[in-house]
């Protein structure tokens, strides 16, 4: 690959030139970086808005942030760990390993942080991507995003928040430095993040108010600490490792069977959530006010051994009226109760079926993906859309996956994005673009398998789905297939330019 170069950009600031830009380092931004080094490219930048690697796990360090999926399985196949210290990382173990994978590839000088990107347009005259960000500007042949679903958080529309006194944080921007000793707390949604926060912040405050619009199914986490035997056994017998991650994986799949092929599968697990909730919730009014009404699966089942405790103690509270407003220092529900509020936590998810990063990147007819997606987010296997050249989606839709690590997709897309670039140079390509053809084959494919799914029939609205009621989010079948389709380079699908008719155009 070429060197570096520095050029002006005719408003006057240096346009730093790369053969590849990739936005964020998360698992997505890193796993990518590694690849490109396998292939022989070096010429690559990771454009980073943080101060550090770690995307998601890096921003969202609330109280009792933790993954729901085990360790060995929810890490790099490549890069294994023998020190996990628990058979589910908490936050902080995820982060450690995240910095941990960048420094072991020596990836961090390929990084620039506090370079968050605001605009992103394809050049179609030059072929290249032209990149703005807050720490210079790029033009890049290729550029790659890895800004992940759960990288913006959303805030509630409530009426009067922005009147509120006291301190309001969400999840994944929370304020280290306020004290919650004693305080009134509002917990709003009662999502993956506040099953993790709620009990970790229970025992602190003075009273902890949660804002139920609806309940989650619970199953136990058969959480523990790694024993130093284990340790050592991994370190010693990584093929040991492996054989425990290949047998998580398995049992993972097999909630497809329940979840998109015959809900009845799902039944043992609704029944395990829901003797669960009966042993820990003896109240028979909370029991009935936390007890879902839908299939288990159709919002993301969620893990957890001391949530109903939480909510179950002298200063916890579970309000399921409706928030009518919000006032300096309360909250009023529809009820017309208002609650003395000292600190407003928002455990309202992120931006999902609407990626922020979509309105900041521009095709070749001016239109963003955000434009483009108006009726839906379509792609070409997840990665590549038509009317953005030499653009690829890490964490695109129909990637996420409810039943297993999302790190096994990213490397399936990864290993994807790898074979197109490889094709790119080997036939001299200076673009390579999908078809609309393809594209809807596959928006077809995606909307034929989640035909019965769960999601799509279990009873409840999540955000899986988008305004429209479609699935735009989840791989609805088994993950080992996704890998299949994403093996190789479905080269018929694609069209290109080479570097002579580029060099013939521009003559």
């Amino acid at each position: 690959m070429t060197s570096t170069i520095e050029k002006t950009h005719p408003a006057g600031t240096a346009v730093r030139e790369v053969h590849v830009a990739v936005i964020g380092s998360g698992f997505a931004g890193l796993g990518m970086a590694i690849r490109l080094r396998e292939q022989g490219i070096e010429d690559f930048v990771v454009l980073e808005r943080g101060e550090d690697v770690g995307g998601t796990w890096r921003d969202n360090s609330y109280p009792g942030a933790a993954c729901d999926v085990q360790s060995n399985l929810y890490s790099f196949s490549f890069a294994p760990n023998p020190e996990w210290p628990r058979t589910y990382s908490e936050q902080p173990e995820i982060f450690a390993y995240l910095r941990d994978v960048a420094d072991r590839y020596g990836l961090r000088d390929k990084h620039v942080f506090g370079a968050e990107v605001t605009a992103a347009t394809w050049d179609d005259d030059a072929r290249r991507w032209h990149v703005e960000t807050t720490a210079g500007d790029y033009r890049a042949k290729v550029l790659v995003s890895g800004a992940g679903a759960l990288a913006d958080p959303s805030f509630p529309d409530i009426p009067g928040i922005e009147s509120f006194a006291g301190t309001v944080m969400h999840t994944a921007r929370w304020d280290h430095s306020h004290d919650l000793t004693g305080d009134r707390v509002a917990v709003v949604g009662t999502g993956a993040s506040a099953i993790q926060v709620v009990p970790a912040i229970q025992p602190q405050v003075g009273s902890v108010a949660v804002y139920q619009r609806t309940p989650p199914w619970v199953i136990p986490r058969g959480d523990r600490p790694t024993t130093p035997f284990e340790r050592s056994l991994y370190r010693r017998f990584p093929a040991v490792q492996r054989a425990v991650r290949g047998a998580l994986y398995a049992g993972r799949e097999f909630l497809v069977f329940g979840m998109a092929k015959n809900r009845r599968w799902l039944a043992p697990v609704q029944k395990l959530a829901r003797t669960h909730l009966e042993r820990q919730v003896r109240d028979p009014q909370l029991r009935a006010a936390v007890t879902p009404d839908y299939t288990i699966g159709c919002k993301r089942i969620l893990i957890s051994n001391d949530w109903y405790p939480a909510i179950s103690a002298p200063n916890a509270e579970v309000v399921t009226a409706g928030i009518a407003e919000i006032r300096p220092h309360s909250v009023v529900t529809r009820d017309g109760v208002e609650r003395p509020t000292d600190t407003l936590v928002l455990a309202t998810g992120f931006h999902v079926t609407d990626l922020p990063i979509a309105h900041r990147i521009r095709g070749r007819d001016g239109r963003s993906l955000a434009e483009v997606w108006d009726e839906g987010m379509v792609t070409n296997r997840g990665s590549t859309v038509a009317g953005f050249p030499n653009l690829f989606l890490l964490v695109g839709p129909n990637v996420g996956v409810g039943h297993t690590s999302m790190v096994y997709m990213i490397e399936s897309q990864v290993a994807y994005v790898g074979e197109a670039l490889r094709a790119m140079a080997v036939e001299g390509l200076a673009t390579l673009e999908t078809t609309p053809a393809a594209q809807e084959a596959y928006r077809e494919l995606i909307a034929e398998r989640s035909r019965g799914t769960v999601w799509l029939g279990g009873g409840c609205g999540s955000w899986y789905l988008d305004r429209h009621g479609h699935n735009t989010t989840l791989w609805p079948d088994f993950t080992f297939l996704f890998r299949r389709l994403t093996k190789t380079l479905d080269r018929e699908n694609y069209v290109g330019t080479t570097e002579r008719e580029t060099a013939g155009v521009a003559a």
